[in-house]
């Protein structure tokens, strides 16, 4: 019997468009919550619902380990996780029922149930964990193992004896990261994992933080667990944690799941010189904001192993910038770009469109920035208001029923925008096949030069490049009539 079953809601499974890319990651801040608990001396079972099936496993994991306490601890490092989306807060409910049917306390932390505590509560929660939680699941863990109060522990929400909703005093964050343990990457199933990612990719790619949070002030971005704070590891730390993940795990390439990655500066140039001293390269790829990119800077990237820098481009509109908060200026984006792939970094790119106020012209910015940059991967959404956010504030009163995505392909804009949702549907398609139609013909050219063996993928490639130039022909015609408005 543990002490502790530790699991997340996010089903891989339950995601059709994640689930097809089959590109899973461990829950890496489960994994925090459960090597800081283990430090505090319980005992620890994970339940990885990237993995499972269905909710049943959940059940099944609660028979098998007969736990003392559940605990239902969102990934706050995945993005996925902090979209609330519909289809996992239903897993998390489920999961709830179970628990409470096998007559188990059950602990919930993560971005939708801080935003609604009384949803969980009222579901059969016995608390809420609000914000940063590795402290507070542990001091949690000591009350409820001994039968104690929990009503005087910081940073929870819970029912009071008349079934009212009372929040306790906040929570301090944890002052230094550094001090944490590493994850505990020993509960994970890594065979699995290492066969999902072979057998798809041809390679094994693994996540790990450097940083908590992010201070910028975009106003369309929730931020439920660290509101503005930022911290940050030191190089130092993260460089010991890299190369023990290499000697243990030896991954292929590393994914670094921070909000913004490298923002103190000469962080990332002290981290490139450990990464080299340590003989701990391993290639990765992070997020940054583009007026972070100046020439040293991204030749310290390339030299600390590199190989993708997303970043939030979000508009080739100045203007969609300026009213979004962002603090960027359309010009820093390009500037980036250049920098990054003369340093041989591939470039990734988040696009996002149905911005209030956002006009054709505002569209037609941000294709035609997509077009002249030719990232090497492209991420498109809608504006998708959350709660704590001011975009959400400005657009509380038009939305219905329908508050949340139910999975991430969902794209509705649930709120009044310039055009018919099925515009921005249509817009999203043509981004992607402009996307594809151009790395169809970029890698076809190759292909005409090379042997006779090769010539199957010709015909792939081919075949590639024809559907999506018809698809985007289809497309642009079905836009052409752009007022549609909503």
């Amino acid at each position: 019997m543990a002490d502790l079953l530790l699991g997340q809601a996010y089903y891989l499974r339950f995601d059709p468009k994640l689930f097809q890319a089959q590109q899973p990651y461990a829950p890496l801040g489960t994994l925090y919550a459960a090597s800081y608990l283990r430090e505090r001396g319980h005992s620890v079972v994970l339940f990885d619902a990237m993995l499972a099936e269905s909710v049943a496993d959940w059940g099944a994991a609660l028979e098998r380990h007969r736990p003392r306490i559940a605990a239902i601890y969102e990934d706050s490092f995945n993005y996925l996780s902090k979209m609330c989306l519909l289809r996992m807060r239903e897993a998390a409910l489920a999961m709830i029922d179970q628990a409470v049917r096998a007559k188990v306390p059950v602990l919930i932390s993560g971005s939708d149930a801080t935003d609604h505590p009384e949803l969980y509560l009222r579901r059969g929660a016995t608390a809420v964990i609000l914000g940063e939680g590795e402290l507070t699941i542990a001091d949690l863990a000591d009350r409820l193992l001994v039968g104690g109060p929990i009503e005087d522990v910081p940073g929870i929400a819970y029912l009071d004896d008349v079934c009212a909703v009372r929040r306790t005093s906040a929570r301090p964050f944890i002052k230094s990261l550094d001090d944490l343990p590493f994850p505990a990457w020993d509960l994970v199933d890594i065979d699995r994992y290492r066969e999902i990612w072979y057998g798809r990719h041809g390679y094994y790619s693994m996540n790990i933080a450097t940083t908590r949070g992010c201070p910028y002030h975009c106003n369309w971005c929730a931020k439920p667990i660290y509101g503005q704070r930022y911290a940050t590891r030191s190089p130092k730390a993260v460089v010991e944690e890299i190369a023990w993940l290499k000697r243990r795990f030896a991954p292929d390439h590393l994914w670094i799941v921070d909000d913004v990655f490298g923002l103190k500066p000469g962080w990332v140039e002290e981290f490139a010189a450990l990464v080299n001293e340590r003989h701990a390269r391993v290639p990765f790829r992070c997020l940054m904001r583009a007026d972070q990119v100046n020439a040293g800077v991204a030749r310290a990237l390339a030299g600390a192993g590199c190989r993708m820098l997303w970043m939030g481009a979000e508009s080739g509109s100045q203007k969609v910038l300026d009213a979004m908060e962002k603090g960027l200026r359309v010009e820093d984006i390009r500037t980036a770009n250049r920098l990054l792939k003369a340093e041989g970094i591939d470039v990734g790119v988040f696009l996002q469109f149905g911005y209030p106020g956002e006009t054709w012209t505002d569209i037609e910015a941000t294709l035609q920035l997509a077009r002249e940059i030719e990232p090497a991967d492209i991420g498109v959404s809608v504006s998708y208001p959350l709660p704590g956010t001011q975009f959400y504030e400005r657009v509380r009163q038009e939305l219905g029923v329908k508050q949340n995505w139910v999975d991430s392909s969902d794209l509705a804009t649930m709120y009044k925008a310039t055009y018919a949702p099925e515009v921005y549907r249509r817009v999203h398609g043509l981004v992607h096949h402009e996307f594809r139609a151009r790395k169809s013909a970029n890698v076809l050219s190759a292909l005409v030069r090379s042997p006779w063996e090769m010539r199957p993928a010709h015909a792939r490639r081919a075949a590639s490049w024809i559907y999506n130039r018809a698809a985007l022909a289809l497309t642009r015609r079905r836009l052409r009539p752009q007022r549609l408005e909503a």
